[in-house]
């Protein structure tokens, strides 16, 4: 994902917290951490994938 809508994210996590968020915002907050969320789950499974398991006895 790129810097530039993390930090977009970040923005709106604090906004949030101070002041509130309008509805658009609240919309495009969703949009964004949906997007995070699914860029993150994607990473993780590629990740897992590229797991080997193997049975520790090496050179047996």
């Amino acid at each position: 994902m790129e810097k530039r809508k993390i930090d977009r994210i970040n923005f709106l996590a604090r906004k949030s917290k101070s002041e509130g968020l309008t509805d658009e915002e609240k919309a495009e907050q969703k949009l964004l951490r949906d997007e995070y969320r699914a860029a993150f789950r994607q990473s993780l499974e590629a990740q897992l994938s590229a797991i080997v398991f193997t049975d520790g006895k090496e050179g047996s």
